[in-house]
């Protein structure tokens, strides 16, 4: 068994809050260290919707999220400690497996999910 703070399981866990969200996901790459997922549907210029992904950088792990770009009151009640590992709008960086914080962020994804859902988009 894989100890739960190597890279692999924690991008295993990323990848799965995306896709456990959302079912209908047009998977656009899904590798061992690259993970990018768009809605079924196409935006309003009929290009295709980013959802999130997921993406190894050396010791981090880069997880992007658009719902929250998209509606960034999903934001207001965040921790500090998850609000610190945000880098610019849609980004949130980890390097170590934290359950708590993976526990809010699946909390932050199924809102945002359901979000896209109640327009159409999943």
């Amino acid at each position: 068994m894989t100890d739960a703070t190597t890279p692999v399981d924690l991008f295993a866990a990323l990848r799965g809050l995306l896709r456990d969200a959302a079912g209908s996901l047009q998977v656009v790459h899904d590798s061992p260290e690259h993970f990018y997922a768009n809605g079924p549907h196409p935006d309003a210029k009929g290009k295709p919707q980013f959802f999130g992904a997921v993406k190894v950088s050396g010791r981090k792990h880069v997880f992007h999220f658009m719902p929250v770009y998209e509606f960034p009151e999903l934001l207001a009640g965040i921790s500090p400690a998850l609000k610190k590992r945000m880098q610019g709008k849609s980004c949130f960086n980890f390097d170590t497996w934290d359950p708590v914080l993976m526990d809010e962020l699946a909390q932050l994804v199924t809102q945002g999910a359901a979000r896209y859902r109640a327009l159409g988009r999943l």
